[in-house]
């Protein structure tokens, strides 16, 4: 019963980083113009795959690490453990400023990646490496990630709940990206408009969404950083 209710607020813990990840919305425009693209049942798989892959390396990586760290008594301090998680607050905070900082003034574009441009002409390979890297590699990611790893690893839990948890973490991480897909491989004519416009307004309001996402979650870490001293 205790196991099960440690595995219950770790997962309420790990949800913020979740959903941080799941709502970023340069992945969500990639899978998109992936689905609008000529080829995209081949690329939107490849770039699923990768981004699952990667979401689940990175939080794997991070909760190993946690664990190393993390005292036998669940309810002592770890200073270590706490300094982690204010710099990873930190450099979320410093994330947000630069996403406000760089958003379209009134009137402007938005500027997306260039490698956007070159959707089109993506193939399946190249569609799983980018998954992996926007996943495991780009910066917003990782550090929520991180968090979630940090959350997972001090936990005290066992292989099987540890396991557990990661997969929660990964779905919902994963899913604004799950849902579309297989979403259009299952009516793919209904979906190209409304992917259409929800493209235009994620990238009119892609700083400031982003901006807003990693304030929240940056003051959430340093708190439990401070908490954990």
């Amino acid at each position: 019963m205790r196991e099960y209710q440690t595995v219950n607020i770790t997962i309420g813990a790990i949800l913020p980083y979740a959903l941080g990840i799941a709502i970023s919305p340069i992945p969500i425009i990639a899978t998109i113009l992936m689905l609008l693209s000529p080829r995209a049942r081949v690329t939107s798989l490849g770039f699923l795959l990768g981004w699952l892959v990667g979401i689940i390396a990175a939080v794997t990586v991070f909760t190993l690490l946690a664990s190393v760290i993390t005292p036998q008594d669940p309810d002592a301090a770890n200073p270590t453990q706490g300094v982690i998680r204010i710099v990873l607050g930190a450099g979320l905070l410093l994330l947000a400023l630069r996403q406000w900082r760089g958003r379209p003034r009134p009137g402007q574009s938005a500027a997306l990646p260039k490698w956007m441009a070159a959707i089109d002409k993506t193939t399946f390979p190249v569609a799983l490496g980018l998954g992996f890297l926007l996943s495991a590699v780009n910066p917003k990611n990782l550090l929520m990630a991180a968090g979630a790893g940090v959350d997972i690893g001090s936990a005290g839990l066992d292989v099987w709940p540890a396991v557990i948890a990661i997969a929660v973490f990964t779905l919902i991480a994963a899913s604004t990206v799950l849902v579309p897909v297989v979403a259009y491989l299952i009516a793919a004519d209904r979906l190209r408009a409304p992917l259409d416009a929800l493209r235009g307004w994620l990238e009119k309001e892609n700083a400031v969404i982003m901006s807003i996402l990693l304030l929240v979650i940056g003051v959430v870490l340093i708190g439990k950083g401070i908490g954990s001293f």
